[in-house]
C-alpha cells in the first residue's frame, strides 16, 4: 500500500486549498478512504471519510460545511477540498485506508496571515 499526499502549503485565513492523495498497491475502488490531520502538540484527528463508491461521506464537526472529500476510482485518487480555512486548520494532513491502517507521509497545511 502506498499513499502520497500533495497540495499543502501556506494560505491566508479564509482561503482554500485542494489536497490530493494518490493511492497504489491495492484495489483502490473497493476500500473506504479517510483524511486525518495532526496539529503541533496534538493527537491525530479524524477529518473526513468517503465510502468505496463515493456515495457516502462523513465529516468532523469542525470542518463540516467547509471541507469536501471526493474520489476518482479511475485515477486512484482521493481529494480534500478545503474552503474557509482558519488558523485552527493548520496541521499535517494524512490520507489513510482505515482497514489497512496505512498512512501517507502527510502534507503540511499552514493557515496564517
Amino acid at each position: 500500500v502506498q499513499l502520497v499526499e500533495s497540495g499543502g502549503g501556506l494560505v491566508q485565513p479564509g482561503g482554500s486549498l485542494r489536497l490530493s492523495c494518490a493511492a497504489s498497491g491495492f484495489t483502490f475502488r473497493t476500500y473506504r478512504m479517510s483524511w486525518y490531520r495532526q496539529a503541533p502538540g496534538k493527537e491525530r484527528e479524524f477529518v473526513a471519510t468517503i465510502s468505496s463508491t463515493g456515495g457516502s461521506t462523513n465529516y468532523a464537526d469542525s470542518v463540516k460545511g467547509r471541507f469536501t472529500i471526493s474520489r476518482d476510482n479511475a485515477k486512484n485518487t482521493v481529494t480534500l477540498q478545503m474552503n474557509g480555512l482558519t488558523p485552527e486548520d493548520t496541521a499535517v494532513y494524512y490520507c489513510t485506508v482505515p482497514v489497512f491502517g496505512s498512512w501517507g507521509q502527510g502534507t503540511q497545511v499552514t493557515v496564517s496571515s
